[in-house]
């Protein structure tokens, strides 16, 4: 099941008909905050744009397949994912959370790759201190999109990885990068 949800800027930057998707698949190995297991749900923010996935009751291994949809108003700003365990007497409580920055991602869009065959690799993105990569991510030419595939490590908790896969969605009649 593909849930779409899309949160559009009132601003009039150059980037504000591009649509930027962004898929949460799977999650792994989270920690559990209820008494046997958890109701994981995850929140996707940039800016002032905020967006969620639905709840998955009672699972430390949830896949949510669910494709979100940001606009890239400012892409200088990181994206940041937050997991969370629903409860329904209490707070959610906080599961983790990671970030990533977009902007080698747009970089690889502005290429116009259009003549590359489907599977070229475009660039390689290490794990570092200064990202939440769980292991390298590839951005890739595939079937006509620029596509980007990363696992995202948990900070501030004791385990626990996202799966995003990012696609690039040009708008008819938009502006561009």
């Amino acid at each position: 099941m593909h849930k779409r949800s899309t949160f559009g800027s009132g601003s009039d930057s150059l980037c504000e008909t591009q649509i930027f998707n962004n898929s949460c698949s799977q999650r792994s190995e989270l920690a559990v905050r209820d008494v046997m297991s958890s109701d994981p749900y995850v929140v996707v923010k940039m800016g002032k744009q905020k967006l969620k996935t639905r709840v998955v009751k009672k699972n430390v291994n949830p896949e949510w397949n669910e494709d979100l949809t940001l606009s890239i108003d400012n892409p200088n700003l990181p994206i940041k994912i937050g997991v969370y365990d629903k409860d329904t007497f209490s707070r959610d409580d906080k599961m983790g959370d990671a970030e990533f920055d977009i902007r080698p991602f747009l970089e690889a869009v502005k290429m116009r790759l259009e003549s590359l065959p489907s599977g070229t690799i475009i660039t390689r993105i290490p794990t570092s201190r200064q990202n939440c990569l769980a292991e390298e991510s590839h951005i890739i030419w595939a079937n006509g999109k620029v596509v980007q595939n990363m696992f995202l490590r948990l900070r501030n908790v004791e385990c626990g990885e996202v799966e995003l896969q990012l696609q690039w969605i040009d708008i008819p009649g938009s502006r561009g990068l």
